[in-house]
């Protein structure tokens, strides 16, 4: 197949000959069947030690610093080495991780799942008592926190047992509480420890239907397969590129001949890419499709203090960034920026967006407003570390409605109704996903996790439909949450915090349309008879509670009762249709 393109389906057989580095094979893990590739790496810990093949290159940048893939190891050995013979950290101890975008949070991330502990990345968004809930629930030995973290949950942390420990804080810390950077010194070799994989990595808390953060336990088989699933891809890509030089297919080939080895040697020798951190690092997004993969790629990472359109075009400019992935909103302000012609960006090669729906027209104006960057999206969750669907380049301008088609070659996709029966071509139902890369459980939440997780099927909550080649396409939304600019808010459990009012009689959540994140949060309220409170009374109530992207940006009044469905539910449907009229957004997606 040499001096022509390859099809899709030439690709992938070529990329997964028994061969090749990525040979697949079949195995049974938890009693389910799953596609695995053969020579996968064991652990996460196996994936940074491997990055020795980049050392000299820069990997963090984080305005004026600069760590290189040497340092940025060293430092997650010297915390590793003292996360067990200082703090006692063993082999699946939970250590909790709460701060915003800084190298801090790096190191913390390698060093404990280097060490077999697992890593709990708590939503740095959150307000004291939810951080205390996250804690609580996980039973976390150690919580790594940033001055404005520990300022937030230092009142909630009585009764915890855990050694708390501070990155970048200004003067001497309270009582107690560990200083960071004195736990990154040295030259300490990594903790011998035997991580199978199997063995939990993570737990990340994501919002679903029923309240409260669900803790999403996912192992390093799953995380490492999903990081070679993307590297996989992206040669399957490359493979099937028309206007890839013969040359550079060569070279691919080459490589894969060299088998199982392959893994711990570059492929190619070409110029480093680079990629500017826009979303939190707490989410799988910023977590397992930004961060991790740079220890196999060797990209550079860029990262970000706070995400602005014109600070990301001025290190876009600076650090001549390769790769732009974020919530949809946010390549979207990049390119409408005032700043996007003043700016040299000829350097990018990928607008990526994923987390919330990207409107159509975005697509379009993307491919014309950006010409070196290829738009693309994929489809994943918490649940799955991301993975499901993806599509991109021109089979997305051209599709611009669609997700993608499944992630080969792990991932299977299928529609079901409400009987759970497997749909055909364009029918409409709940969205699946079977893949190695799903979650093990929900932690603590057995229940939970039986009606998710099914037979190694992962069921989402999402309505779409596959078409006639494969490419998905979501439809609507099972489960009672919102998705604002890639937050998921439980809708529940916004109505919990707004009943806590004195006189709140009837509330109900949902979604609208906004045009900038995807989806906005509304809220109708019954109040009680001889009672007066106002809007900004309520949003007040809320925030006192929950974190602030969980307050409702529209919220309505009145003394009547909300619609109910027969079942004597409320019709959320309603509620959103007569809020979409009352916004003047008719016509848009709901």
């Amino acid at each position: 197949m040499t001096g022509q393109t390859f099809t899709p389906d030439q690709a992938v057989a070529a990329l997964s000959t028994d061969s090749s580095p990525y040979a697949l094979t079949t195995e049974t893990i938890r009693g389910t069947e799953y596609r695995v590739f053969k020579h996968a790496l064991t652990n996460l810990g196996q994936v940074y030690a491997l990055s020795t093949m980049h050392d000299g290159k820069t990997l963090l940048v984080y305005e004026d610093e600069r760590y290189d893939v040497s340092e940025v190891r060293q430092r997650a050995h010297n915390l590793a080495h003292h996360l067990v013979h200082d703090l006692g950290i063993k082999k699946g101890d939970r250590v909790a991780l709460a701060m915003r975008n800084y190298p801090e949070w790096c190191f913390t991330y390698m060093a404990a799942t280097m060490v077999g502990a697992v890593i709990v990345p708590l939503n740095a968004w959150w307000t004291g008592p939810e951080l205390r809930y996250g804690l609580d629930d996980s039973g976390a030995k150690v919580l790594v926190v940033d001055p404005e973290r520990l300022d937030r949950v230092s009142t909630e942390l009585t009764g915890l047992p855990l050694q708390v420990v501070v990155a970048r804080a200004e003067g001497e810390p309270p009582k107690g509480v560990l200083r960071l950077e004195s736990l990154l010194q040295g030259t300490h070799a990594a903790p011998v420890c035997e991580v199978a994989p199997d063995d939990d990595a993570t737990i990340m808390y994501t919002s679903g239907s029923t309240g409260s953060p669900k803790g999403v336990v996912s192992t390093h088989r799953a995380v490492v397969s999903a990081l070679m699933a993307w590297e996989f891809m992206l040669f399957s890509r490359l493979l099937t590129m028309p206007e890839a030089p013969p040359q550079l297919i060569e070279l691919v080939l080459a490589w894969l001949k060299k088998g199982p080895e392959a893994l711990q040697s570059r492929p190619l020798q070409l110029p480093q890419r680079s990629m500017l951190i826009t979303v939190p690092l707490f989410h799988v997004t910023g977590c397992n499709v930004q961060f991790l993969p740079a220890f196999r790629s060797g990209r550079k990472l860029v990262m970000m203090h706070k995400w602005n359109p014109e600070r990301a075009l001025e290190l876009i400019e600076r650090e001549r960034v390769t790769d732009f992935n974020g919530v949809p909103t946010m390549s979207w302000e990049l390119v409408n920026s005032p700043d996007f012609e003043k700016r040299d960006t000829s350097s990018l090669m990928s607008l990526s967006a994923g987390g919330a729906s990207r409107p159509p027209e975005h697509v379009k104006q993307l491919r014309k407003r950006a010409k070196n960057a290829l738009p693309s999206t994929g489809y994943g969750m918490t649940e799955t570390n991301s993975v499901g669907a993806a599509i991109g380049g021109e089979e997305y301008v051209m599709r611009p409605a669609s997700v993608g088609q499944a992630t080969r070659p792990l991932v299977d996709l299928k529609i079901v109704d409400d009987e759970d029966r497997t749909l055909t071509t364009d029918q409409e139902g709940q969205i699946c996903i079977k893949s190695v890369t799903n979650m093990r459980a929900y932690w603590n939440r057995p229940d939970e996790s039986g009606e998710t997780l099914r037979n190694g099927w992962v069921y989402t909550g999402d309505l779409g439909r596959i078409d006639a080649e494969g490419f998905l396409f979501i439809t609507g939304r099972a489960k009672d949450i919102v998705i604002r600019g890639g937050e998921n808010i439980s809708c529940p459990e916004v109505e919990h915090a707004l009943y806590e009012h004195p006189a709140v009689l009837e509330a109900g959540v949902y979604g609208v349309p906004d045009a900038r994140l995807g989806e906005a949060l509304a809220a109708s309220v019954r109040l009680k008879p001889e009672t007066e409170v106002s809007p900004d009374d309520l949003r007040a109530h809320v925030a006192s509670r929950l974190a602030l992207f969980k307050v409702p940006a529209h919220l309505w009044l009145q003394r009547h009762e909300l619609p109910r469905l027969a079942s004597t539910k409320l019709d959320k449907r309603a509620l959103r249709e007569a809020a979409v009229d009352r916004l003047g957004l008719r016509g848009r997606a709901t």
